[in-house]
């Protein structure tokens, strides 16, 4: 019986260590999981601290247009007090306690306009607010894209200088024989260890490279693990097939150019409301008032009163004109910003364009570099092994343009995709609806 029982113990210890062995293993699956450009992408859009706060603005933005209804539906105030008299007087001697409830209902029938043009302008802002945050997604996602290829960039460079070295570390070994044999000098030599040197810094250099696009990937995304970033694959970004498409494009959908817009659009309100302060206003209130032991004669009594209140400024100092002169001023400021942003637009979304274009023909021409680079590099240096007539400089040059052309390549693959998310933000474009990220 009691080895029953430490069996059936046994066992059951045995199936708790498999339920935490496959949780380890689940959990370490999804630690080692791979970050794509989209999940990275996805990540920057839910958990940046700086586009959160946006999202933050725009609430509160919001809230301010509800705010502004309320100066179109009457107030309602309720009131009272309390208080003890004494009065003293020749031959009378008498004391009260007057008290008095009241509620009040007043609505501003004319204001000269100044709250439909506030409500307007408070309109307005909302759209402003949604397309500032538009902008900073933009912002958000470009880095995003930034953060996760240069990661991927500086991680090739130093694979790539580490096989660099490899190669360098083989051909001092392959000198120093060959000099031993006498079939080079002592210059040859020097020459490869000062290459392999050389090589040693540059690693070093690209590896706290690699340290900084890693804390940059941290900060900017909001992952931690940076090992398991993914190569980019090829993703279909839905560009525009033309410059005069992209112009169209931009033009309604440019988070800057819309800002603009709508900034000269407030600022024509901001003037409306400056002519109102000169306008006269007109206000209607209602009262009524419950009063005990008002007097000696008056014990309670009930006052209603109906009130029509009608303001108009004919003078204040100066400061209502000075204000309606200074919002006049304003909307022409505005004005030519706007004109200006639509300048800007069309010179970023060109330049885009253009980088995006020459992208593709860099990247074509440096593929064929490195081709040939390969097949000169392999060449020259079977020729110098085999004791031809290379020199070992020529195996320096040949090893160091085909280095320079694999890190070459590998930055204009990158400049390639980013040049794409450039064109995407110039035109307005760069969203979570765009690319397809869950939100």
């Amino acid at each position: 019986m009691r080895l029953k029982k430490l069996y059936l113990g046994f066992n059951k210890i045995k199936f708790l260590l498999k339920i935490i062995l496959v949780g380890m293993c689940i959990f370490g699956f999804n630690a080692a999981k791979a970050n794509t450009l989209i999940e990275s992408l996805q990540s920057a859009y839910l958990n940046n601290l700086k586009l959160n706060a946006e999202r933050a603005s725009m609430r509160a933005t919001k809230e301010e247009k509800r705010e502004t209804i309320s100066e179109f539906l009457p107030s309602v105030t309720i009131s009272g007090y309390s208080s003890e008299q004494d009065n003293t007087n020749p031959g009378a001697d008498s004391s009260f306690s007057p008290s008095e409830q009241s509620m009040t209902i007043e609505q501003t029938i004319f204001q000269g306009g100044s709250g439909v043009a506030n409500f307007k302008k408070k309109k307005f802002g909302q759209t402003l607010a949604e397309f500032k945050l538009k902008k900073i997604v933009q912002e958000t996602l470009l880095e995003a894209a930034q953060a996760h290829t240069k990661l991927l960039l500086n991680r090739k460079k130093v694979n790539i200088n580490l096989i660099n070295i490899d190669l360098l570390e083989r051909q001092v070994e392959t000198d120093q024989n060959r000099l031993e044999k006498g079939e080079i000098n002592l210059t040859d030599l020097a020459q490869s260890e000062s290459s392999l040197a050389g090589a040693k810094a540059q690693l070093i250099a690209v590896q706290n490279d690699l340290v900084t696009s890693k804390t940059n990937y941290i900060k900017i995304v909001g992952k931690k693990n940076t090992d398991n970033v993914k190569e980019v694959k090829i993703i279909n970004l839905n560009l525009p097939k033309s410059l005069a498409s992209a112009y169209k494009i931009s033009n309604l959908e440019n988070p800057d150019l819309q800002i603009s817009l709508i900034e000269y659009e407030q600022s024509k309100l901001d003037v409306n409301i400056a002519y109102s302060n000169l306008s006269p206003s007109a206000t209607l209130s209602y009262k009524i008032a419950e009063q005990d032991d008002f007097s000696a004669t008056m014990q309670e009594r009930t006052q209603k009163t109906l009130t029509a209140t009608a303001k108009w400024p004919l003078f204040a100092g100066g400061s209502n004109l000075f204000n309606l002169r200074k919002a006049q001023e304003l909307k022409n400021e505005k004005k030519l910003l706007f004109e200006d942003s639509g300048k800007q637009n069309e010179t970023d979304v060109a330049n885009a364009w253009s980088n995006y274009q020459s992208s593709k023909s860099v990247l074509d021409s440096i593929k064929s570099q490195v081709k040939a680079a390969e097949i000169a590099n392999e060449g020259i240096t079977l020729e110098y092994e085999s004791g031809r007539n290379r020199s070992t400089l020529e195996v320096i040059q040949s090893r160091s343009i085909l280095l320079n052309s694999r890190i070459n390549l590998a930055s204009s693959e990158r400049n390639l995709l980013i040049s794409q998310f450039n064109l995407l933000s110039a035109i307005g474009r760069l969203t979570a609806k765009q690319l397809n990220l869950k939100f």
